[in-house]
């Protein structure tokens, strides 16, 4: 069995159909075999509610008229599509739709890339710089950290941009959307997903466990 098939993403609904994180396939598969959640699919725009039996069953059809369309896992005594989205049958609850300010994210959002310099880091060789030095009466604040290499941190010091002689390459506002999650829908695997994450999906903090 492929690690990379399982390592796979899918996206988990909670019983509302509302996205509240994503899970790699062979965690979705465990809550499947447990039936704690069953598979959404979504043929030309019509929805299909799937519990693993169900599932394992059309696994022919697919094979046959979408072959290409999912990823496979092939075991002795049977092949199965991984599903691309899974629904909890009791999980009420939405995620926070606040983004969490937080170093992951703020590397995320910034690329991994130093404000100052414009250059990739890797995450060991970067640092959060406050924008306005705290003890000038900057916040500790979406719009006044940023990503920053060991070299211009130091340079800066405790001074702002315009003291050091430094210029930010990209104002640092708060993203609209997790800049964790970076999908891409017209992936075909994926494209299902445009149908729970609209806009205002994107801004809640999926999970990427």
């Amino acid at each position: 069995m492929s690690v990379a098939v399982l390592d796979e993403r899918v996206l988990v609904l909670n019983r509302c159909y509302s996205a509240i994180r994503i899970i790699p396939a062979r965690h979705a598969f465990t809550l499947l075999c447990r039936r704690a959640a069953e598979v959404i699919s979504i043929d030309d725009g019509v929805w299909a509610n799937y519990d693993l039996k169900t599932w394992t069953d059309v696994a022919d059809l697919q094979r046959e008229y979408d072959p290409h369309g999912y990823r496979w896992i092939h075991t002795p005594s049977l092949e199965i599509a991984v599903p691309t989205i899974v629904r909890l049958l009791t999980y009420d609850r939405v995620p926070d739709r606040e983004i969490r300010l937080n170093r992951r994210n703020l590397f995320a959002r910034d690329e991994s890339r130093c404000q100052y310099c414009g250059k990739r880091f890797s995450l060991k060789d970067l640092s959060i710089d406050h924008v306005v030095p705290r003890v000038q009466g900057g916040t500790h604040s979406w719009t006044n950290l940023v990503c920053a290499c060991i070299s211009c941190n130091t340079r800066k010091g405790g001074r702002t941009p315009w003291e050091a002689g430094l210029k930010l390459i990209t104002p640092p506002r708060k993203p609209k959307r997790n800049p964790t999650v970076k999908v891409s829908i017209g992936n075909r695997r994926y494209r299902d997903w445009s149908a729970f994450l609209n806009e205002a999906y994107w801004t809640v903090e999926l999970q990427d466990e």
